[in-house]
């Protein structure tokens, strides 16, 4: 009976175990998929700052260009 009873223990321990990881592994999944978009949103970002200031330097070139 005691080994039975330890058995079944050691199963449902076990079983625990393989649940908590696999929910650490999903959460890991998530985490990268999130840190993977804020990458993609960071360079948008980064390319419309980049277009913002090209249009500004051309507009204060032009300006220039005009009052001579």
């Amino acid at each position: 009976m005691r080994t039975l009873l330890a058995t079944i223990t050691a199963v449902v321990l076990t079983a625990c175990g393989a649940e908590v990881a696999t929910t650490a592994a999903t959460g890991a999944a998530i985490k990268k998929q999130e840190v993977e978009a804020g990458e993609k949103t960071k360079e948008n970002v980064q390319k419309k700052l980049d277009a913002a200031a090209e249009a500004m330097r051309l507009q204060t070139e032009q300006q220039e260009n005009s009052y001579k």
